[in-house]
């Protein structure tokens, strides 16, 4: 069913609680990357510009249940004050409680203004929050009238801000991102245009393998990089020589290459590869093509500029992308080719619909500088996986329907 929406409700005058992902790289209590806070400041201006006596919380890190001095949402409070002020003017408004619940934070709570916004401390330091305790929820709940849910990133997991909140709450919705995520994903689900493209990368077929068998469904060409890429080779009788495969995942591999050609989907593996002596950006390279068994001194680091070639010929093509997962280790400069190439395929492709989940091909794209050119940057990795293999999301199945 639908879920609510923050553009379904009335704001003015009442306390929302807004569970963001502020999960960020901080180091000396710098930010090191805010994207995952620039995100949501769509929610947090809608729900200010209407009024609302706005509540943020959010995980930091793992702390394990327990306060950890380096995991403090602290370090937050100016940034985003910086962040508010170029978009409303209204940094001075922000304050931050030092726990999440209890006498201060009700306290704060309860004395906040319309307009005005308050950051809880990082909610992992009780237990509570990931046991899903209903005691540790309702106390969440106690400083609000209405939940908002705008942290995709934690959709996926049961936790009692995402889920157990919503069991003490009159209404609980959507933020602006968790919609926009749910439409874009969602449409790939429902009613991808065709062609329907999906790139999928990584290291290991185990972890991709339920996309994968979910993609076989729905897309026309599936193309596989990444060390992924040398479990479905040897499942074909090719070598990979010292490069990173899964033996015992080689019959999913099978069963996967058998339900492509039944269904009459593309399956392109690499067909060259960047091999090197070592696993360093000073190893040895060459590129090594066909399918004779790679040298037993070698690992495959990379993909080559005929696989470059092949991809890109059904990207271009495509109209609607899907991207999960580098081709390679593009943590280092030599073996980032075959991923950065695969990003100016996509970003080149203005006609289609292209939507990069996952940590590393995101980290790809923001590296290469074609964000601005991807029509959906997803801030999910679990839980953009986990929806597109068909899983029902805790935090999102939880929240009220329209």
């Amino acid at each position: 069913m639908p879920k609510l929406s923050l553009r379904d409700l009335d704001l003015a005058h009442k306390r929302v609680l807004i569970r963001v992902d502020f999960n960020v790289p901080i180091k000396d209590g710098t930010i090191l990357d805010d994207t995952r806070i620039v995100e949501t400041l769509p929610t947090i201006e809608y729900a200010l510009r209407h009024k609302a006596k706005v509540i943020l919380c959010s995980h930091l890190g793992r702390p394990k249940g327990k306060p950890v001095a380096a995991m403090s949402l602290r370090p937050i409070v100016d940034h985003l004050r910086t962040l508010l002020d170029q978009r409303i003017d209204d940094g001075e408004n922000v304050a931050f409680s030092p726990d999440c619940i209890g006498d201060v934070a009700r306290e704060m709570a309860n004395q906040l203004e319309s307009g005005q916004t308050l950051l809880l401390e990082n909610l992992r330091f009780h237990p509570g929050e990931e046991a899903n305790d209903p005691v540790f929820a309702r106390k969440l709940a106690s400083l609000c009238d209405i939940f908002v849910n705008d942290a995709f990133g934690t959709a996926h997991r049961a936790h009692a801000s995402t889920e157990g909140i919503t069991h003490f709450v009159p209404k609980s919705a959507m933020g602006l991102l968790l919609e926009k995520e749910m439409n874009f994903l969602g449409k790939v689900l429902a009613q991808p245009d065709k062609p329907f493209v999906a790139i999928i990368g990584g290291s290991k077929v185990s972890d991709k393998i339920e996309i994968i068998n979910a993609l076989l469904d729905k897309a026309d060409a599936i193309l596989i990089g990444g060390a992924m890429a040398y479990t479905f080779l040897n499942a074909q009788g090719q070598t990979t020589g010292k490069s990173l495969a899964e033996p015992d995942k080689q019959d999913v591999a099978r069963a996967a290459l058998a339900k492509a050609e039944e269904r009459g989907v593309k399956f392109l593996l690499p067909v060259d590869h960047v091999l090197a002596d070592k696993f360093a950006a000073d190893a040895h390279t060459q590129v090594f093509s066909g399918s004779e068994d790679f040298p037993p001194d070698r690992m495959a680091l990379d993909i080559g500029p005929d696989t470059v070639e092949l991809f890109s010929t059904e990207i271009v093509r495509a109209e609607t992308i899907l991207w999960n997962g580098p081709m390679g280790v593009f943590e280092l400069a030599p073996f980032a080719t075959g991923t950065n190439a695969i990003a100016e395929a996509v970003a080149a492709n203005r006609d289609a619909t292209s939507i990069v989940g996952g940590g590393d091909s995101v980290s790809a794209i923001r590296k290469s500088g074609l964000a601005d050119r991807i029509t959906h940057i997803s801030t999910g990795g679990g839980a953009s996986l986990e929806f597109l293999e068909g899983k029902t999301l805790p935090g999102i199945a939880a929240l009220t329907e329209k």
